[in-house]
């Protein structure tokens, strides 16, 4: 029996976008032990994934070299047969190094990267999909160029949103880690009012979403009960996108959940931009960014804090629901 370790200990949109990867590998060693590590607080959504035999959390609020030292001895003690980074920063790239994996796999751009393996070159800009980028790291087991991310909500997470999805809805999920990731507040008003025409509209989010979601609500003139920020968790939330009509997102977390249920998406782009290759993967999926040429965009791979030109002319993106 193949033993995978499997890492991306980065945001939440990453572990999704990590799925694939899994899926491919129990697919191709469908007997294998695969098993998984992420950061603490994103373990939960990928509860249920029937290809994980186990997933294990890296909490880096703790002191990184205690918590290095606890997983490095916990894997060593598994004796894997292969250890995959999908990370590219430090910490993970020393718990790769350490591992004891008989064969170790990541991209270039890690500072571990010497002790790899097979080291793949990582590069973002081409228009290649980061879901693409990961699957080049088991390419060497035949793997499929493009397979898209799953998650897998229960039924006890469906029950949970069944009362909210009765009638058409639509989801909007307004905030981002990064601020000049996230369609300006009064655009998701102005959104909010032309989807309350068609249907019901929720704002979603985590409970660090909520005040924003709040004001957006009372700016639109929505009912209360349509701001679910912080009452959903993650695969409850999916469940929830699963059965929207569309679901509208920026490039963050929210997106990759989206794409994982597979439900119609538009996605707003505002200080990054598509060819980074983190755009939706749904079907049904468009992608809305500014008409205006600007040389300051995309200023970063994940936007910032604020706009370096205080302009923030790249969400001026046009809301046209009709």
């Amino acid at each position: 029996m193949q033993r995978f370790l499997v890492i991306q200990t980065a945001f939440l949109g990453d572990v999704i976008l990590a799925t694939p990867v899994i899926s491919e590998l129990k697919r191709l060693y469908p007997d294998a032990a695969i098993d998984v590590l992420v950061r603490k607080g994103n373990e939960s959504i990928l509860a249920n994934h029937t290809d994980i035999r186990q997933v294990f959390t890296l909490n880096k609020k703790q002191g990184k070299f205690s918590e290095i030292k606890r997983l490095v001895r916990l894997f060593r003690a598994e004796g894997y047969d292969e250890v995959i980074n999908l990370h590219r920063f430090g910490s993970s790239g020393m718990i790769t190094w350490l591992s004891g994996g008989k064969r170790k796999v990541g991209f270039d751009k890690n500072p571990f990267s010497f002790c790899y393996n097979i080291k793949i070159r990582h590069e973002i800009g081409n228009g290649k999909h980061e879901v693409e980028r990961n699957l080049e790291l088991i390419a060497h087991h035949g793997a499929e160029k493009l397979v898209k991310p799953r998650v897998y909500p229960s039924d006890a997470d469906h029950e949970a949103v069944s009362h909210l999805v009765e009638q058409p809805f639509y989801t909007l999920a307004p905030a981002s880690v990064w601020f000049t990731k996230q369609l300006p507040e009064a655009k998701w008003v102005q959104l909010a009012q032309q989807l309350a025409k068609k249907g019901i509209v929720y704002l979603v989010g985590g409970p660090g979403d909520n005040d924003l979601c709040e004001r957006i609500r009372i700016a639109s003139g929505l009912p209360e009960p349509a701001n679910l920020a912080g009452k959903l968790t993650l695969l409850q939330s999916c469940a929830l996108f699963s059965k929207a009509k569309r679901c509208y997102v920026n490039d963050s977390g929210p997106l990759h959940m989206a794409s994982a249920v597979n439900t119609p998406t538009t996605a707003f782009f505002c200080a990054t931009v598509p060819r980074f290759g983190f755009g939706p993967l749904s079907d049904d999926s468009e992608i809305r960014e500014t008409l205006e040429v600007l040389s300051c965009r995309p200023c970063g791979l994940h936007g910032g804090k604020a706009c370096p030109e205080g302009h923030f002319k790249c969400g001026n993106i046009v809301i046209y629901e009709t």
